[in-house]
């Protein structure tokens, strides 16, 4: 059985996290105090400075063998863009659509590349496309991104040293595939960890990319395997 797209209440809920995410920039989570409960039954799990994560009261975990991972939704922080281009007086210089959607797609292509690697280490669950009991679905996307010193490939671009890479923030969803509701919902935001001097290039900015979406990947099958019994590798 293919695993059925999610119904209109689904995707209003998302959209609705998303677009409130999205206003919410790197330590978010410690601005102000996040709702005991949400409107879709969600309780209050933890608050960080940088992490606030929902669950459902009544949610088990035991039972799933496998997970589908739906396409993640990309965006770039807005505020970024735009102090960005306007701090750059050569047209050629500032970051285009085109720019924005090339980026995405790598970071949507590289998203659901390193979770399916990372939750399929081991043989300890299986990626899927299809839907059952025993199936959990991620609902994933990456927002509030900005990057220290974008590679736009323009001619005769002089070498930039960041401290940085850059910063985003995971907002993930965690739902049942039997019977479509939603169990967990957690929003991290993280910043490249590399605090030294390196020359700012696309293949420096996607590694550091890369990182923190392993490492989130990485975590969430931590906490799986931790519900389910199994030993968890420090």
């Amino acid at each position: 059985m293919r695993y059925r797209k999610p119904a209109q209440s689904f995707v209003v809920i998302t959209a609705l996290g998303v677009a409130l995410a999205l206003a919410c920039p790197v330590g978010f989570a410690g601005t102000e105090p996040a709702p005991e409960v949400t409107k879709d039954g969600l309780h209050l799990y933890k608050q960080t400075k940088e992490r606030v994560a929902y669950l459902r009261p009544d949610a088990t975990f035991t039972q799933y063998r496998r997970l589908a991972i739906l396409d993640c939704y990309v965006e770039f922080s807005k505020d970024w863009v735009n102090d960005y281009n306007r701090d750059q007086r050569d047209p050629s210089r500032q970051i285009r659509n085109s720019d924005l959607d090339r980026a995405k797609k790598a970071l949507q292509g590289d998203f659901k590349k390193i979770f399916t690697e990372e939750l399929q280490e081991g043989g300890r669950y299986q990626v899927t496309d299809s839907g059952g009991p025993d199936v959990l679905v991620l609902r994933p996307a990456l927002i509030n991104i900005q990057v220290s010193a974008p590679d736009l490939m323009t001619p005769g671009r002089s070498a930039t040293y960041v401290q940085s890479a850059g910063s985003m923030t995971i907002y993930l969803e965690l739902w049942d595939s039997a019977s479509n509701t939603i169990l967990a919902r957690v929003m991290d935001a993280r910043v490249d960890p590399d605090r030294y001097g390196q020359r700012s290039s696309s293949v420096t900015n996607r590694a550091a990319a890369d990182r923190m979406m392993r490492s989130w990947a990485d975590e969430l099958r931590s906490r799986l395997d931790l519900v389910r019994g199994k030993a968890v590798v420090p």
